[in-house]
């Protein structure tokens, strides 16, 4: 049956930036299509709830508080997730973001630092980390339309988002065939991190969506980008990697 390449039985996955927004999302979504989750961030108390979310709706998780910008807590998460639950398949590299929107000829260069070692190195670093953990499975990156073409105030990130599509494609053949790499570019996701950036609330979201021009007519949300996380890291994606998948309503990068 077709709807069977989609599910996630036996799988098991990481996620990271995984207790609010997006991986929130993405892990809930694995959860109910399977797998069991591992969600990792710095906020103890966030990621524990998001586990009692899955273990409550019967599924299996397990937190552990990871600092992605810190090699040593990855080496952790990946050994914690072995150590518990046998295993390690799947891997998101969400945590990331900037809560600067600025010239580029204002930002401070401890801001350039912070968001190329959260948003590039950590990535770059967790996904070695998984592959060294990983007899086979898939590495999914979450990327940003920023990093495929120009977005005033944010150079920072935009540069940060390019290096991850570039990595996404060579680890994606350094990695063949036993695991597979791919990326999602999330659109307008009203999420905390970027409603501070664009300096908006939730009050404004309206004119969030008029200001980016969906063509779908709204702002997505994290199930968005998690339906396309669980297609990637299903069966029903076996024979994709080294993509980049847009999630963005129709709308280009702002």
């Amino acid at each position: 049956m077709i709807l069977d390449q989609f599910r996630l039985d036996g799988e098991v996955a990481v996620v990271t930036g995984a207790g609010r927004g997006i991986g929130e999302g993405i892990a809930l979504a694995f959860a109910e299509a399977g797998a069991a989750v591992v969600v990792a961030a710095r906020r103890t108390a966030e990621i524990e709830q998001v586990a009692e979310k899955i273990r409550a709706a019967g599924g299996e998780s397990l937190a552990v508080t990871t600092d992605v910008t810190d090699l040593e807590n990855l080496e952790a998460l990946a050994e914690q997730t072995v150590s518990t639950f046998g295993k390690l398949t799947t891997w998101v590299n969400n945590a990331g973001g900037s809560p600067m929107r600025m010239p580029s000829s204002e930002l401070p260069r401890e801001e350039w630092h912070r968001t190329i070692a959260l948003n590039l190195t950590a990535v770059y670093e967790g996904s070695l980390v998984a592959r060294a953990h990983m007899d086979e499975g898939n590495i999914i990156n979450i990327t940003s339309g920023a990093g495929t073409g120009p977005v005033p105030g944010s150079a920072h990130y935009g540069a940060a988002k390019a290096g991850v599509n570039s990595l996404t494609w060579s680890l994606a053949a350094e990695f063949a065939p036993k695991v597979r790499v791919n990326a999602v570019a999330p659109g307008a996701i009203p999420t905390e991190v970027m409603l501070k950036a664009i300096g908006k609330t939730e009050d404004q979201l309206d004119e969030v969506l008029d200001a980016w021009q969906v063509p779908l007519g709204r702002l997505g949300t994290p199930e968005d980008i998690a339906a396309a996380c669980v297609y990637l890291a299903s069966p029903a994606a076996s024979w994709v990697s080294g993509e980049i998948i847009r999630v963005g309503g129709g709308a280009k990068a702002r």
